[in-house]
């Protein structure tokens, strides 16, 4: 079985930064990764300052080639159990590898459950998109639409409004709040109203929403606020608490309820965009390292003391 000091569960920003704070405290480090991260159907990132518009891949690609110069391990696959043992704990690969780790940080994301409209997924991360700051600007001034996914969609559509006039909010029947139908008017939000058929695409964009009453309302881009489940399952097979919402409660520095195991990025933090999940690997790595050394100072001491003469 290998052995290393930090397991890093998720080799998103949030992981490799993780890991490359920790390699660079000379700590044996090893990434797992699955290799799909929730941002890979998007053709750049935005607001990670020095890497802004850079292609996802790329950045993962450039932050594994860092992290291995200190001397990080990074293995392709999956996870399907932790458990603890007397020297910290155990990861069990889907494979049959194990490794052994005496800290553990989980940075394994989440997933956005879609509306079920056909089409949609398909264009997920192109010209059917989640987040105005992540790629309100690319769509700036365009025909935009936002697609209703649960009570908080109407403000998700005036914030989405600050990056064009041109907007509609598409709601099903009998769901839209009257005391918001004057907040969406006074921003000239539009609101169309009846069951989603599908998205019309044509030539490999997005040109439209189909309405079950066959009306087609053009557009040129669709927001959706999706659902997001955080693939939490290695955390609360440990018995990490969770909040009310579901989500495993962390400190500070990602700390959850289980003694040396950390939790960072969207698996803890569903508004956690990729700088904001890089800055706490970084924080939770700092943290981690902490922690080791007061073991280290432990170990010493009692070492000491066992070979000091009477």
């Amino acid at each position: 079985m290998e052995s290393c000091e930090v397991l890093v569960v998720g080799g998103g920003a949030a992981g490799l930064s993780a890991a490359l704070v920790l390699g660079r405290a000379r700590r044996r480090v090893v990434v797992v990764d699955v290799g799909a991260p929730r941002n890979a159907p998007a053709a750049h990132m935005q607001g990670f300052l020095s890497r802004d518009g850079m292609p996802p891949a790329g950045l993962l690609h450039v932050g594994r080639d860092e992290v291995r110069g200190y001397g990080v391990t990074i293995t392709t696959g999956s996870v399907s159990e932790l458990v603890k043992t007397a020297a910290g704990f155990e990861a069990r690969l889907e494979c049959g590898q194990r490794v052994g780790a005496r800290k553990v940080l989980v940075a394994t994301g989440l997933r956005d459950e879609l509306p079920d409209i056909t089409g949609l997924r398909q264009r997920w991360g192109t010209d059917v998109l989640h987040c105005p700051y992540c790629h309100g600007w690319e769509v700036r001034d365009k025909a935009l639409g936002v697609l209703w996914n649960g009570p908080d969609t109407a403000r998700f559509a005036n914030i989405v409004r600050q990056w064009t006039s041109d907007l509609v909010l598409f709601a099903p029947d009998d769901v839209l709040a009257e005391a918001d139908r004057p907040l969406l008017a006074a921003r000239s939000v539009r609101v169309v109203e009846g069951g989603v058929d599908r998205v019309v695409v044509e030539s490999d964009h997005l040109t439209g929403v189909l309405m079950r009453d066959g009306r087609t309302v053009a557009r040129d881009a669709l927001f959706v606020p999706p659902r997001l489940v955080p693939n939490d399952t290695l955390l609360t097979g440990l018995g990490c608490l969770t909040d009310d919402l579901g989500w495993v409660v962390v400190g500070v520095n990602g700390t959850t309820s289980i003694p040396g195991v950390w939790a960072v990025g969207n698996v803890s933090n569903p508004r956690a965009q990729v700088i904001t999940a890089a800055g706490e690997g970084s924080a939770a790595a700092i943290s981690i390292n902490a922690d080791l050394v007061d073991d280290d100072v432990r170990e010493a001491v009692h070492e000491v003391t066992q070979v000091a003469p009477p």
